[in-house]
């Protein structure tokens, strides 16, 4: 196996309920369930899976369960050619489940179970795994070992990408700085960005003067804002939006593919929002993922 990748992609691997319903429910009451579907999540996998798609070579550090071997969810990384040789398999528990809720309005409360994933903490940082990578990306998992391995890139020097997402509850102030020191870009929606900065009791230029160098600000159907030397906004591109689950992290993998390629800012940030248009399209993080050069051909048509 060549264990060369491109992007290592580091947290949860997911199985996802996919539940839409018209309204949340108040507390002690229930509300009708108008459509469920089990797909595959995680968003460490989903930037692993659309990174793939586009054409980088990447890898998985994850902790799964017993559930994982021999499942649909395994061949199709395999399929992928994604590097899952650092996978830590956690045989008496179960692979992470999130139950995704999503309204009427686009609204989403979200429910995870960690099961293997608890285990992170006290799992061996992958050093191989860093070490044969261009790019480590920390998406949601446990605080303890996103540090140690950002920490480990750190020291490679390799470029970090960081996206604390629903697990950003989960730092202590001191381990958010921690790991923000240390990454070089910094990606999350205007909720988690909003919290990260009340949090640290900073603005956007006081946050890039201690951490990351590139801030990327995810808005949904209003687009994102990329705050580096200067300020550049960017258009979503919107075509049929059906389900925006796994929006933000085919954002984050199109960006990555665009940044590593070398190109400037704002075509990192349009490629992006090429990319993330075709997931929200279909229910599921991983149904609808477009080729680089389907994503491509998306943007210049925006762009006209």
């Amino acid at each position: 196996m060549n264990d060369k990748t491109d992007l290592l992609a580091i947290g949860h691997t997911a199985f996802d309920y996919i539940i839409q319903i018209h309204e949340f429910p108040q507390p002690n009451s229930s509300t009708a369930i108008k459509r469920m579907r089990t797909l595959f999540g995680g968003a460490a996998a989903n930037v692993a899976v659309v990174a793939s798609n586009l054409g980088l070579k990447s890898g998985l550090v994850s902790a799964v369960g017993s559930d994982f071997v021999g499942s649909e969810y395994q061949e199709k990384l395999r399929d992928l050619d994604i590097n899952m040789g650092y996978l830590i398999l956690i045989e008496d528990e179960k692979t992470p489940t999130a139950f995704v809720m999503t309204d009427s309005k686009n609204d989403q409360i979200s429910y995870f179970y960690w099961g293997a994933a608890a285990y992170f903490k006290d799992s061996e940082t992958p050093d191989n795994a860093i070490k044969n990578s261009e790019a480590v990306h920390l998406a949601t998992g446990d605080p303890t070992f996103n540090h140690r391995c950002g920490k480990r890139a750190y020291e490679y020097g390799k470029l970090i990408s960081f996206d604390p997402g629903q697990d950003l509850h989960m730092y202590s102030p001191s381990e958010l700085k921690d790991v923000l020191k240390i990454c070089d870009i910094l990606f999350g929606n205007h909720h988690e960005i909003g919290r990260i900065l009340e949090t640290l009791n900073l603005d956007i230029e006081g946050l890039k003067s201690f951490g990351p160098e590139i801030v990327i600000k995810t808005m949904g159907k209003d687009g994102s804002i990329i705050y580096a030397d200067e300020e550049i906004e960017i258009d979503a591109v919107v075509r049929n939006p059906f389900d925006p689950t796994g929006a933000g992290d085919s954002y984050r993998a199109g960006f990555m593919k665009a940044y590593l390629n070398g190109e400037s800012l704002d075509t990192c940030g349009n490629f992006a929002s090429a990319v993330a248009s075709f997931v929200v399209e279909k229910e599921g993080c991983q149904t609808n993922v477009p080729t680089n050069d389907m994503a491509m051909e998306r943007m210049k048509e925006a762009l006209k």
